[in-house]
């Protein structure tokens, strides 16, 4: 039997990745959800708190049964609540695992199939514990300061690794001395000499790094194996053995200014010493060990300094040697390898055309598809996502995209024949209209080129009626948006406004050429893009447009300040959590090393122009079209200072204009669901107070 991959938590990579809050509080002051009694036939604010979505599934060792994470919102908490469900793969005992008012979630499994490890917060702080899979026996492992994760059972089971924040001592040049006992003073200066001491979706870092540890899989004293200041982490593997753990680190002196190059390392788990396994200039991450323990599967790639790159996979000898790339010709960037069950090959997922596939490569390279259908948990806006699972049989388990519902899960075997397995939003939607996005292609009016768009109608929509067009854009700029469930859209959508989104030059899933179009030039002509997906759905004969409205948020931000800078065709504008102005913003955010290395030449002060000309504040005085600028106020990947600055401006230029901060929300607003629902909220309302055939229709009332 092969060994179980383990649960990630994370959903997403980097992009530009209420105690007693009542429900009735969400309904915002806007027209098309304020007038009269909710309309149920549609979604509503109310659905924010009720949406499901499954994540992560693990087929279980007996073959037949799959784990799966089972994502709901906790409307008191305000905060996403994760159990664990299993399900058979003809879709049958749908049953709880480990349901509670807790959280549980990261399971694994050991190799032998008797235990699951996991993480639960059922007694206050997340901790590890260990499950008896034959008497439901559980017992806690740990008994820790800070939150495990990557979890990794040892070759016996009788062990478990996992990564740890470790804090260390806060550095001081100076302390008073002499505060009397009693006394109540303000607290002490925070002496900081990292070059990245903040994050975002943590505020300010604490000093300390990433440690990993081993414990005994019955309970211990965790043990660690990994010391210095570096981050020691990511996917955690031991070898055949079980005397070694392989692990992914940037251990060289300038790791902060060079972002990309960590490499796979050898700890010895009784002497801690440190071997590194790959040296190349790009970062190497995922190790994953065969079925017969002879290789390790890995993800990475030679960093070229473009901003956008990819991930091949990769496979070599336990000790570095005979380094082959399985996947040189495929020009997508790869992810969640696991090896099949006789090793004679692997499966992996990867996006292509605004779509997460899951494919199979040989050890020879040879290349097949068994899905494009992953999808479906990404709740705000509709980026690619998408987890899933191999059977020994070769049957994939995944989260299933339909463009209307959050992700269920789904089985596709052999064949091809794809039969869901779950069907957890019904209860919400199934009375309610929601129409599915529809593809549209646009050809560049730059160069020809083919461009994706999705477009999702109104309920009710008749062709031969008049409506009011948003374009959304997303962020990245390096990410892809697809035919997903978007609660952001579906219920622009409820309002009464056509919808469309697309995949302008620089997202992925077309390939690194189309991706670095933008390389050392963001913005630029994605706005010609833009506006030929905005042409194309107006070409349709269905959209008002004297109603036109833009809105996008972070890298979309960015692009909706430039378009309302370059052109006065929208009746109104919403710039999300943006970046305005680059020059400030090195310094600023949390990825200014990398923002200096990727997408620059040279740094502000040496060479001004570049940063300055790309900046959406430099068109400012050119905007004529009412804007709210929102952000989270914690946000440190596009600092608040950005939008500050933007609205300034906006208000010196005697622009009619709004600035929203979003409470206890870092980048990621959609973090929690009554954030999300304030975002769109005040989106809408923005757009409805400038939307004239709204006005015209309030008024024949």
């Amino acid at each position: 039997m092969k060994m179980k991959k383990q649960i990630s938590s994370v959903l997403l990579g980097l992009a530009f990745a209420l105690g007693s809050v009542s429900v009735n509080a969400l309904q915002v002051n806007h027209s098309s959800q304020n007038e009269g009694a909710l309309d149920n036939s549609v979604i509503n604010y109310q659905d924010l708190f009720n949406l499901e979505y499954a994540a992560n599934p693990i087929v279980m060792p007996d073959g037949k049964t799959v784990l799966y994470e089972r994502n709901s919102m906790d409307i008191m908490l305000d905060a996403k609540r994760t159990n664990l469900w299993t399900v058979s793969l003809d879709g049958t005992n749908h049953m709880p695992l480990l349901s509670s008012k807790d959280n549980h979630s990261n399971a694994v499994f050991s190799p032998d199939g008797t235990k699951m490890a996991y993480l639960s917060s059922k007694e206050g702080k997340i901790q590890i514990y260990l499950r008896d899979m034959a008497s439901g026996n559980t017992a806690r492992v740990t008994d820790v300061a800070m939150r495990p994760n990557s979890l990794s059972f040892s070759p016996d089971g009788q062990q478990l690794a996992f990564a740890m924040f470790t804090p260390s001592k806060p550095r001081s040049l100076f302390s008073l001395s002499f505060k009397p006992e009693g006394a109540v003073w303000a607290d002490e200066a925070h002496y900081i000499d990292q070059t990245l001491f903040q994050r975002d979706g943590v505020g300010m870092n604490r000093p300390g790094n990433m440690q990993v540890y081993v414990v005994p899989a019955f309970g211990g004293t965790p043990r660690q194996i990994t010391s210095g200041d570096f981050d020691y982490g990511g996917q955690l593997m031991y070898t055949q053995s079980g005397s070694h753990i392989v692990m992914s680190a940037n251990i060289r002196k300038d790791s902060e200014f060079d972002v990309f190059n960590s490499d796979l390392l050898l700890v010895n788990i009784k002497d801690t010493t440190l071997t590194k396994l790959t040296k190349t200039s790009g970062p190497e991450s995922n190790p994953t060990l065969s079925p017969n323990g002879k290789q390790i599967a890995f993800t990475g790639f030679d960093d070229n300094g473009k901003s956008n790159q990819i991930n091949h996979l990769f496979v070599m000898d336990t000790d570095g040697s005979n380094v082959k790339d399985l996947t040189p010709d495929l020009d997508r960037s790869v992810g969640d390898v696991q090896w099949s069950q006789n090793g004679k090959g692997l499966y992996f997922s990867y996006d292509s055309e605004g779509k997460k596939h899951v494919a199979y490569v040989t050890l020879s390279g040879k290349i097949s598809v068994k899905t494009d259908a992953l999808g479906g948990m990404s709740l705000g806006r509709p980026y690619t996502s998408g987890n899933f699972d191999a059977s020994d049989n070769g049957d994939i388990i995944f989260t299933l995209s339909t463009g209307d519902r959050p992700a269920d899960l789904a089985v596709v075997d052999k064949r091809g024949k794809i039969t869901q397995l779950t069907d957890l939003n019904s209860d919400i939607f199934g009375h309610k209209t929601l129409n599915k996005p529809e593809l549209i292609k646009v050809k560049s009016s730059v160069d020809a080129r083919e461009l994706l768009a999705w477009i999702v109608k109104p309920p009710g929509f008749d062709s031969a009626k008049k409506y009011p067009l948003i374009l959304e854009i997303h962020g990245g700029p390096h990410t892809a948006y697809g035919p997903e469930f978007s609660t952001e859209v579906q219920m622009f959508a409820a309002a009464g406004y056509v919808v469309v989104y697309g995949n302008p030059r620089g997202s992925t899933s077309m390939g690194t050429e189309f991706a670095n179009l933008i390389d050392k030039n963001y913005p630029s002509q994605d706005y010609d893009d833009l506006m030929d997906m905005v042409d194309a759905v107006i070409a349709k004969g269905y959209i008002d447009d004297s109603n036109l409205f833009v809105t996008g948020g972070s890298g979309g931000g960015v692009l909706t300040a430039w378009i309302i800078g370059k052109t006065d065709r929208f009746a109104a504008a919403v710039v999300a959590k943006p970046v305005i102005n680059w020059v400030s913003m090195i310094g600023t955010s949390d990825i200014y090393t990398f923002m200096t290395r990727y997408w620059f030449t040279d740094f502000p002060w040496n060479d001004i122009n570049q940063y300055w000309d790309r900046s959406p504040l430099k068109l400012v005085g050119n905007v004529t079209t009412p804007t709210m600028v929102l952000t989270g106020e914690l946000d440190v990947r596009t600092p608040m200072g950005e939008s500050e600055q933007y609205y300034g401006a906006l208000r010196l230029e005697g622009i009619e204009s709004s600035l929203v901060r979003i409470q206890g929300a870092y980048h990621g607003i959609a973090a929690k669901p009554s954030n999300l629902g304030r975002k769109i909220g005040n989106i809408l309302a923005w757009f409805d107070k400038y939307n004239t055939s709204k006005q015209r229709e309030a008024e024949t009332k």
